[in-house]
């Protein structure tokens, strides 16, 4: 079992999974409805060779439940402070979903800090590249969350199991995940004042894509990075990085659902051991 802890950065407490030792790997998503937990089967396997930090992000799981800084931007900056307070100088960066953005903009800001970037699942912003994906508009559950404040909260409070469960099934292509992983994510999001820091991510999202296409207008991404895809986002994401990355590598996982950790990990850590040894072989 991973060890768990409480770090303070940036005005909130992150709760923090720690496992292994070696060169550091920050996992930055969970998304929703999701926590730390998502990488239990990727903690396991690279703490052999891989000091391995995976937060609950500010208002997830057993954060801080924070009043605002749900943007992108404001993410990125947990992040960096929360290396800086485990003494980590560098890191890989791997992030899925929510946490695919905040990625994206620590290491375009701070690539001293960032060694390699993974990001999958995930749309950056209003990037170009994604617009045959966007064809029929995004998500409905966009739309949902973002709705007028409380709308959402109102609509689930008492309903979040049923709620998170559709979630768990849709990102595994109906298989669903272990019973201890579902039971937590459900316990994360029940009650009102969790239903409200999650979708707070969402009503941010305007903000989150201000940020990133400014970003784009003044750095380009210069860390190796590898853009992952499943169902349903597939190559969207990798399109729009790669007119703004100078090393890209995408790859689209076949019969995977969104969660891609918990769906096919096996698979995942297929393609991350060698992304994440070439690391290795460039610092040497």
């Amino acid at each position: 079992m991973p060890e768990l802890r409480r770090v303070p950065v940036n005005g909130v407490e992150l709760n923090v999974a720690l496992a292994g030792s070696g060169p550091a790997v920050l996992l930055l998503l969970h998304g929703f409805p999701h926590t730390w937990e998502l990488w239990t089967d990727v903690m396991a396997d690279l703490s052999g060779g891989y000091r391995v930090i995976a937060p609950d992000l500010r208002g997830f799981g057993a954060s801080s439940r924070a009043a605002s800084g749900y943007d992108a931007g404001t993410l990125a900056e947990d992040a960096a402070a929360l290396l800086t307070a485990l003494g980590v100088s560098s890191a890989a960066v791997v992030g899925i979903d929510a946490g695919a953005p905040p990625a994206f903009l620590l290491a375009l800001r701070r690539p001293g800090l960032v060694r390699r970037l993974v990001v999958m699942e995930s749309l950056l912003g209003r990037l170009p590249g994604a617009e045959e994906f966007l064809a029929d508009g995004p998500p409905w559950w966009f739309g949902f969350h973002s709705a007028a404040p409380g709308l959402a909260e109102t609509v689930l409070e008492g309903h979040e199991a049923d709620y998170v469960d559709w979630f768990l099934r849709a990102g595994t292509l109906g298989d669903g995940v272990r019973p201890a992983i579902r039971d937590a994510f459900v316990r994360a999001y029940t009650g009102r004042q969790a239903l409200s820091c999650a979708f707070s991510y969402y009503r941010a999202l305007p903000e989150s894509a201000a940020q990133i296409e400014q970003a784009v207008t003044t750095a380009r991404l210069t860390v190796p990075t590898m853009a992952l895809g499943a169902r349903p986002v597939g190559a969207a994401l990798e399109r729009q990085l790669r007119p703004v990355t100078d090393d890209l590598t995408g790859h689209v996982m076949e019969d995977c659902g969104h969660i891609i950790p918990l769906h096919r990990p096996r698979a995942l850590l297929t393609l991350l051991r060698p992304f994440l040894a070439g690391e290795d072989a460039a610092a040497a």
